[in-house]
């Protein structure tokens, strides 16, 4: 797989660095490459709905925040992105040790993008498995 530019590489890691929701969920950089980031999120038990399940929210904002770096990777450098929709199906209970988020870019676009995330937990001796299944649209604008 093909690398960032060093600038972008930077670029979405300072970004993610400011993201203080991101840091609070503990979610951090597996992989950035062109139009493709995955994203780790750590299985808490403070993260968790009534049914010990992690909570729809820390998952899709794993997603979320996948889709949007992933589309960030193909912007210029003087533009940032924000999301304008996006659809999520929970397709199975968020039950694992560690979640990875990739999101890919599915079409590219000066002004909007799109963008498909999937969401698999990972638990030691177990195969891993889809837990949410995102598409994003998300919008480019210029940094102020």
């Amino acid at each position: 797989m093909a690398a960032l530019e060093p600038f972008q590489d930077k670029r979405i890691r300072d970004s993610i660095g400011r993201q203080t929701l991101l840091a609070t969920l503990g979610i951090e950089i597996v992989e950035l490459a062109p139009g493709r980031v995955t994203l780790g999120l750590p299985f808490r038990p403070d993260l968790c709905q009534q049914n010990g399940f992690l909570h729809a929210g820390a998952v899709t904002t794993a997603a979320d925040s996948a889709c949007g770096y992933a589309a960030m990777t193909l912007q210029p450098e003087d533009h940032d992105i924000l999301t304008v929709e996006f659809k999520v199906n929970l397709v199975s209970p968020a039950v694992g040790e560690r979640f990875l988020a990739t999101a890919t870019v599915a079409r590219p676009g000066r002004t909007l993008t799109v963008c498909t995330a999937e969401v698999v937990a990972h638990s030691p001796g177990a195969a891993p498995k889809t837990v949410a299944l995102m598409q994003a649209t998300l919008m480019a604008i210029p940094r102020p």
